[in-house]
């Protein structure tokens, strides 16, 4: 039925991300991170009659991969970040669905593509939107944030120790001159992380700069509010996530309803939350998975569903 975009990424964790919907034929879809299409086409394989699927994904490449599916009678898809998802579901008519899914990790094609700066591997420029229309991009970030400002992003977003040390460099050197490329980002940087670390930390700051360019732990509690009330009972909701902060986000969740992961109780002390996990435990990548497909390395799935 469809051709496999498999430059785009390589789908994690496809067969248990996608059977954690327990899909019903003729339900109600959302794949929040359409990307490559690998979720949405094994979702769609699985719908018949009045089912349909709702796909997201504010990047253009993404909507080049999503015009071999135009012709699906049963999918549709919206150009969109992904916290606007209650707006265009009640616009298409829709007050719950049966599912969602998203796969939180940044597409492999985006660190792969230099001129789009998501990478410390290439010369680029300073850029890191999702969204090329967005105006605020990396390189602003670095011209113009206070040091206090990159210290709070470099701690929040990139949990890095030293970030204030970091933030007082990246100042003092666009003070000299300005800091436009990746490279000249990571030559400032370079003499503040040891040999040892040198990668780990770069990575570090490369996704603090990457989830602020783009509001991403923002988008991430909008959506997951918006997807906890659309669930229909028994509803399911199915997430992979990459890192500490979105994974923790999404566990208080499933666990208490809300961000922070307080949980309320009746009076009886039954919890209020909404939601309750489906596994005991994460799902992560087999061994073999991880060796064939390096971007499923870190990830975790957490598949929860709305109570009855």
């Amino acid at each position: 039925m469809f051709a496999r975009c498999e430059e785009y990424h390589v789908p994690v964790l496809l067969k248990e991300t996608v059977d954690g919907l327990d899909i019903k034929p003729g339900g109600i879809y959302v794949d929040l991170t359409f990307g490559g299409g690998g979720h949405s086409r094994e979702i769609l394989r699985r719908l018949q009659g009045t089912g349909h699927l709702y796909s997201f994904d504010q990047d253009e490449d993404a909507l080049q991969n999503a015009k071999e599916m135009e012709g699906e009678a049963n999918f549709t898809f919206i150009r969109s970040n992904f916290r606007f998802l209650k707006n265009w579901m009640l616009y298409y008519g829709h007050e719950q669905v049966d599912g969602i899914l998203a796969d939180l990790g940044v597409s492999s094609h985006l660190f792969d593509e230099e001129e789009r700066g998501f990478s410390f591997r290439f010369d680029a420029p300073l850029d890191m939107r999702m969204n090329r229309q967005a105006s605020l991009n990396a390189k602003k970030i670095v011209e113009e944030y206070s040091e206090e400002q990159f210290s709070d992003i470099l701690y929040l977003y990139g949990e890095l120790k030293n970030s204030r040390r970091i933030a007082a460099a990246i100042v003092k050197a666009r003070q000299q001159k300005p800091i436009t490329t990746t490279t000249e980002l990571v030559e400032v940087l370079k003499p503040l992380m040891g040999y040892d670390r040198e990668k780990k930390d770069l990575a570090r700051v490369f996704q603090a700069l990457r989830i602020e360019v783009n509001g991403e732990m923002v988008a991430l509690r909008q959506m997951l509010d918006a997807a906890t009330k659309l669930l229909k009972p028994a509803g399911r909701l199915s997430i992979l996530t990459y890192h500490s902060l979105e994974d923790r986000m999404v566990k208080n969740i499933v666990k208490a309803g809300n961000a922070e992961g307080k949980v309320e109780t009746d009076l009886f002390g039954r919890s209020n939350a909404p939601l309750e996990a489906v596994n005991r435990s994460v799902i992560i990548p087999s061994d073999e998975e991880q060796e064939s497909n390096p971007r499923s390395r870190s990830a975790k799935l957490r598949v929860a569903r709305r109570k009855d």
